[in-house]
């Protein structure tokens, strides 16, 4: 189905060089939110988890969250919280610029990644067969980037850019690791989200679990798979460790890896998908919704219409 006139007129004035820039953050946001989902973004009563992420955007901006999507500072507090075991070791960094980095130091295998955004990285199997060019290319590029813009995901707009260099973690089969992210609303795991085949012909799979495993019946923006993961044996420890990260903190999703029963930290994400990740049924965006308990407003709310007498 083609996009409605009105929406793809609305697509248009995002992509308008220098609106992102002087567009007031709810607008923005409405606008987004229309284009991305069709839905309207309710700002004044928000019910759905979608409409809650984005509500959090923009009245809970507690300045503690800006060092917790740091890749680089966020691990004083992981290692205060639940321990300096619980992080990918350090080999290097952090570096201002890819140009600063000296590969004669750094291990033979290594992960490279943007402590500033999301997905920025590249992993170094063997140095010797490394494409440090590719590498460059699409590290300088995500370093030119302030990630805030895109989504209005504010506690990125002054994380300093920089770049760290972490062991590659491996497990003994030699597969693909794998990462577990707790959906946590006030503190409390509510459910698991499991990704599978991220490298595969058939493209990702997110699926997810109930704290006991059981899959929930609802796809996020993804298809899921159609027969259950095994249950990690290391559920109930990563369950505890991601609500004493969470503690405090009205809605975060909490990362680990489990390489071979022993659990790293991977990091903390409080707008998944940007709040513009659509649900099928759509019930469970309500669900999830009823889950996220909001906190009064952090900051002074803008002044505007909100979705009083706006066509979106």
């Amino acid at each position: 189905m083609k996009p409605r006139p009105f929406l793809r007129f609305q697509k248009k004035i995002l992509s308008l060089p220098g609106v992102r820039a002087i567009a007031p953050d709810s607008w923005y946001l409405r606008v987004l939110y229309r284009v991305k989902t069709g839905d309207v973004l309710r700002l004044n009563s928000p019910v759905t988890f979608n409409e809650k992420i984005n509500w959090l955007k923009l009245h809970d901006r507690d300045p503690r969250y800006t060092a917790l999507v740091d890749k680089y500072a966020a691990r004083e507090y992981v290692a205060d919280k639940i321990g300096q075991e619980r992080l990918i070791p350090l080999v290097g960094g952090p570096y201002n610029s890819f140009d600063e980095i000296d590969f004669d130091a750094l291990p033979n295998a290594f992960v490279l990644k943007c402590a500033h955004d999301s997905g920025s990285v590249a992993v170094c199997p063997d140095k010797a067969a490394f494409d440090r060019a590719a590498a460059k290319k699409r590290l300088d590029r995500a370093m030119r980037k302030n990630f805030y813009w895109a989504a209005r995901e504010y506690p990125y707009k002054r994380v300093p850019r920089r770049i760290v260099a972490e062991k590659l973690l491996t497990n003994a089969s030699g597969g693909d690791l794998v990462d577990y992210k707790f959906f946590c609303f006030n503190g409390k795991a509510r459910c698991v989200m499991f990704c599978s085949r991220r490298f595969s012909k058939e493209g990702l799979r997110v699926t997810f679990y109930d704290p006991d495993w059981n899959m929930l019946p609802f796809e996020r923006h993804y298809p899921r798979e159609e027969r259950p993961a095994p249950k990690p044996e290391t559920l109930g420890e990563m369950t505890a460790l991601a609500e004493t990260l969470a503690e405090g903190i009205p809605f975060v999703r909490v990362d680990f890896y489990d390489v071979d029963g022993r659990i790293y930290f991977g990091e903390l994400t409080f707008y998944p998908g940007g709040g513009l990740e659509e649900f099928k049924p759509k019930e469970w965006d309500v669900t999830f919704g009823n889950w996220l308990e909001l906190p009064p407003p952090r900051r002074r709310r803008e002044r505007c219409n909100c979705n009083k007498g706006i066509n979106l």
